[in-house]
């Protein structure tokens, strides 16, 4: 029988113009399946990712094996210095979703992979959507994912990571990270997904609107420093209040995917972590293996990062933290109790971090709004000028050098 598997593997051995035709056909079946519109019995096909990956496992190129993707970065870099512009061109088009999120190759080529993987997934999108069948919030979330695929795909936009499969992941590149002087890197919390990427209503609630905010201000405040910032979406974070956002399995899937991000990195620039609610969990979880460029690490908002104090996450970078007056996540219980809860609360003097203010930053979302107080000691934390900062009420001394004056 005609499966989704048996045509996306023809992808690797067929011309441009044929793939083309065949990705929404794929779909098609693929619906048409799994509305039991053709014969029972088959196991859902792998996912796009998935079959992807198990092709680039049986490609050689010369003769020779490709590398697997979980080779270290310095593996991977090696491997495309090797190779000449056209076939770097040539594996990020045939393989798209296995170069463009290969931690190690040229930080261009991700770009180009993933605008390939983008326009794919939009036609197939679309595809799916002619087909119909869906339920009314069904077709309005296929409008939305189909949405979202093409204006990721703008080619001016530097996506570093892409893959649809479930709730979907991202990350996406704001400067020049192969030039930048600092680099900055936000790891958002809960609900972080494809859809949620990038917000209208709530425009700073999302890491897209997140990243804008910093990186505008970065440059006010330190016009004379190049900064990148990354907006990192590209991890399974809970949904909502789920049991899975009390635990810490997701934060740790989180934390390997996010150090084989930083190992992936151009360069040797200075790394600041920003790490809003659940994602200061994964930070934490990160915190002992994080490469040594990386120099700060400021949490907002957090439940916890799986640390009794700053001793014991086991990094010689800084550690910030800083939580709103009203971030209702000051009233959840900061306890870890086996599998449960996240542990001690960072922005309590006990923790040991450096107590960052907030100003009038509202609720648990607002920290990265712009004329915050919170937005402006992320910005001045994450450009290096950390002397300026202006500490939480009361707190004296938190800027590495001279004290910070308590606020009144």
């Amino acid at each position: 029988m005609l499966t989704l598997a048996t045509l996306r593997q023809e992808r690797f051995r067929l011309p441009t113009t044929a793939r083309r035709v065949l990705m929404p056909l794929a779909v098609v079946f693929a619906v048409l399946a799994t509305a039991g519109w053709m014969a029972r019995g088959d196991a859902p096909p792998p996912s796009v990712y998935a079959q992807e990956h198990a092709a680039w496992a049986e490609g050689t190129l010369h003769g020779e094996p490709l590398p697997r993707p979980d080779t270290p970065a310095e593996g991977i870099g090696a491997f495309f210095a090797g190779l000449t512009a056209a076939e770097q061109r040539t594996l990020a088009h045939d393989y798209p979703l296995v170069v463009g999120n290969l931690a190690g190759a040229p930080i261009t080529l991700r770009y180009e992979a993933n605008r390939v993987a983008l326009a794919e997934a939009a036609e197939a999108e679309r595809a799916r959507i002619a087909v119909g069948g869906f339920s009314p919030a069904g077709a309005h979330e296929a409008q939305r994912r189909l949405n979202r695929f093409e204006t990721l795909g703008d080619g001016k936009r530097q996506i570093l990571a892409f893959d649809p499969t479930g709730r979907g992941k991202v990350a996406e590149v704001l400067g020049d990270l192969e030039t930048a002087e600092r680099v900055a890197l936000i790891v958002p919390g809960v609900d972080t997904d494809l859809l949620g990427f990038q917000k209208t209503f709530g425009k700073y609630s999302a890491p897209v609107g997140m990243a804008q905010a910093l990186y505008r201000e970065e440059r006010d405040l330190e016009p004379g420093t190049s900064t990148a910032v990354i907006a990192w979406a590209d991890y399974d974070a809970p949904s909502g209040i789920a049991m899975s956002a009390f635990t810490g399995d997701l934060a740790e899937a989180g934390a390997d995917r996010l150090l084989t991000t930083l190992t992936g990195l151009p360069g040797d620039s200075p790394v600041a972590l920003l790490c809003h609610s659940y994602g200061s969990v994964v930070c934490g979880l990160a915190a002992d293996r994080l490469p040594a460029r990386v120099t700060d690490i400021a949490v907002a908002g957090s439940p916890g990062m799986r640390a009794p104090d700053v001793t014991g996450l086991g990094t010689s970078a800084r550690v910030w933290a800083m939580v709103s007056d009203d971030d209702w996540i000051s009233d959840v219980p900061h306890l870890e109790v086996g599998p449960l809860g996240h542990g001690a609360d960072p922005a309590d003097p006990a923790f040991g971090a450096r107590l960052l203010g907030t100003g009038d930053a509202v609720g648990h979302s607002g920290y990265f709004e712009p004329g915050a107080e919170s937005l402006v000691n992320l910005a001045l934390v994450a450009t290096g000028a950390v002397d300026s900062v202006r500490c939480a009420p009361g707190i004296t001394h938190c800027a590495p050098s001279d004290p910070c004056a308590a606020l009144v």
